[in-house]
């Protein structure tokens, strides 16, 4: 009898649901559409030719022979850049097997400036950080960039961070990324989503000055920077290392700028749960630094919003639907075109948005991160705690 009486209440909460569903998913499509001016009125590269070109010690800490890091590596030694650039890449274990990449990279470029450094030190749970702390003696210039060891530059790349660097009160520059996939399913899935999800709104949040980047793909700073926050050591606990930087040099009274071009983000993913445990500790980081606003984003899946809206039965909710996989797909055509991307499939467009929607719904339940071959917790404060995986 309680189940009869109760079928009132629980149609009445559906329906509501579905309405909150269909709000948030008319809401997403012009947030998309919006998004997609923004993504095709940014900037290109500006000209600083003239600017100063100070000595620069670029920092790649390495982790896997991923595949194509000798060409990426050689990148940085082919800038259009007339003072000299160090490539002191780190290792933190020597049996590492982009080791032997860096050793071929230096054997087959005789004159390029590729440096290794060895050193399996521990200074923090964050294997990253520890690698750079074991890095910074072997520095030998003033002007440092911090670039992750999956990211691909273009010629001018040095130059124009160098140039914005040398800007009064600037502390840090940082670059966005567009993603770049490989030849699998999978690595082409993690490229999607941060084609059509992360630069976008990345695109959009600064051009409407609502958020204050600073990405590990780059950040340049001066070493008397790096001194002044207290070089890497506060950062070696932390999971969004790169975003607690950036808030370091503001907190120092100096601006993190985010330059006008965008770099490239290879990704490697080989199978699903790869892809899985990748974008549950990009979101799960996200969610740490402003776990409100990571919320918010839920109006960002609009597809999947109007496909639970559609329970209500209505015709509204599947025209709802129609739109906001439109809408989708016209963002990702945006990107692709501004930025001279290869075209994805559409099928792959809408794989990606139910996997982008099941990672945000799974990043509210547990705080287990999988980085660098290894578990972590991520504490309510953003640092990393080992994690046991037998518990």
């Amino acid at each position: 009898m309680s189940i009869v009486h109760n079928l009132p209440d629980t149609t009445s909460f559906v329906l509501s649901l579905c309405d909150i569903c269909l709000a948030g998913a008319f809401v997403g499509c012009i947030l998309m559409l919006f998004e997609a001016g923004f993504v095709l009125a940014f900037r290109g590269h500006d000209n600083y030719s003239k600017a100063a070109q100070p000595a620069v010690t670029v920092l790649k800490p390495l982790h896997g022979a991923e595949p194509g890091l000798a060409a990426r590596l050689a990148a940085f030694c082919r800038q259009n850049y007339s003072a000299p650039i160090q490539v002191l890449c780190g290792a933190g274990d020597a049996t590492a097997p982009a080791i032997a990449v860096v050793r071929a990279a230096q054997r087959e470029l005789p004159e390029a400036p590729i440096e290794l450094n060895v050193d399996p030190r521990r200074h923090g749970m964050n294997r990253k950080v520890s690698n750079l702390i074991n890095m910074l003696p072997r520095v030998r210039h003033d002007t440092l960039i911090l670039s992750d060891s999956d990211i691909v530059v273009g010629p001018d790349y040095v130059r124009t961070l160098a140039a914005l660097l040398s800007a009064p009160r600037v502390g840090a520059v940082t670059c966005l990324y567009h993603g770049i996939g490989g030849e699998g399913l999978w690595a082409r899935l993690s490229a999607l989503a941060i084609n059509t999800h992360f630069l976008p709104q990345a695109i959009m949040g600064l051009s409407v000055k609502v958020t204050k980047p600073c990405f590990g793909a780059t950040i340049a700073m001066r070493r008397s920077m790096l001194d002044r926050i207290g070089g890497f050591a506060p950062f070696a606990d932390e999971l969004a290392d790169d975003y607690v930087i950036g808030m370091a040099v503001r907190s120092a009274g100096y601006e993190v700028v985010t330059a006008p071009f965008v770099v490239g983000h290879r990704c490697f993913e080989a199978s699903l749960r790869q892809l899985m445990r990748h974008q549950i500790r990009v979101a799960r980081t996200i969610k740490s630094i402003d776990p409100i606003g990571y919320a918010g984003t839920i109006i960002t899946h609009p597809w999947p919003l109007a496909l639970i809206g559609m329970m209500s039965g209505s015709t509204a909710a599947a025209l709802l639907a129609i739109a906001a996989l439109a809408s989708r797909i016209t963002l990702c055509r945006c990107v692709e075109r501004r930025f001279g991307l290869a075209r994805e499939s559409f099928s792959l467009i809408v794989l990606q948005d139910i996997i982008a929607f099941a990672v945000y719904v799974a990043s509210f339940f547990g705080a287990t991160v999988y980085w660098r071959g290894a578990a972590y917790r991520v504490a309510a404060d953003g640092t990393l705690t080992e994690d046991d995986l037998r518990r």
